[in-house]
């Protein structure tokens, strides 16, 4: 899985393995199960970086940035994998989508000349690293739904074209506070890992408590799941269209 190139452009089966979007419940099966799936999750952000050059005989600078930055083989600077952090929230343990995408935003992105770790496309490096901080992302588009991971911010508002605001609290966030031990969405208790964007445009309030240790009690139900194809929610994120 380590050789880049053949199939995968400037990249290897470790980062595109997990490029169906639109069904990780589908992939999670594919692959054995939940257990399998975290399991082989936590190989990719930990497993040794070292590099494969394979059909490209020689190293390129995507190579080089996946090593510099230091998280197995997950490849940031060249965006294929950016959704994968997010994946933890469809095996029932987001606690380690809030570690992974606390830690890329602390550890590779910097205000400084150098503050991206690879080439800004289209947007993406920037436009990640602005959405995830709020303390979402968008791992399907086509849905309506965003996926929770751990806010950046103790407090952050959108204004919305619509005049709304909706605004994210982060209470007790630190950089060691980086887990979210309970939830509410307009005052309601709130257990799903993602909101919609009805829930956004709609204007309101996600208030997310922040803790040091997981909360490996919330989450974890199979209606808190995200959107996949093939599995029990497939309904949910596609009622209102």
């Amino acid at each position: 899985p380590n050789a880049w190139g053949s199939p995968f452009t400037e990249g290897n089966s470790w980062q595109y393995t997990w490029s169906v979007f639109h069904d990780i419940n589908g992939l999670v099966n594919l692959i054995g199960g939940e257990k399998k799936f975290a399991d082989k999750l936590d190989t990719f952000f930990t497993t040794n970086n070292r590099i494969n050059v394979g059909a490209y005989g020689h190293t390129i600078h995507e190579m080089t940035e996946m090593v510099m930055q230091g998280i197995g083989q997950y490849a940031h600077g060249n965006e294929p994998d950016m959704h994968v952090p997010y994946l933890y929230n469809y095996v029932r343990q987001p606690w380690k989508s809030q570690y992974w995408t606390r830690l890329i935003m602390n550890k590779l992105y910097n205000p400084g000349p150098k503050g991206f770790p690879g080439d800004e496309d289209q947007g993406q490096m920037s436009s990640w690293y602005v959405i995830s901080a709020l303390g979402l992302y968008s791992v399907c588009p086509g849905t309506e739904q965003y996926v929770i991971g751990s806010p950046l911010f103790n407090k952050a508002t959108v204004t919305l074209e619509n005049g709304k605001k909706f605004t994210v609290i982060a209470s007790g966030n630190s950089k060691t506070n980086i887990y979210i031990q309970s939830a509410k969405l307009n005052g309601k208790d709130y257990s799903h890992n993602f909101i919609t964007y009805a829930d956004i445009n709609n204007g309101g309030t996600l208030e997310l408590q922040m803790g040091p240790q997981p909360n490996k009690s919330r989450g974890i139900a199979d209606e808190d799941k995200p959107f996949s194809l093939s599995g029990s929610n497939a309904g949910q994120a596609l009622a209102t269209k």
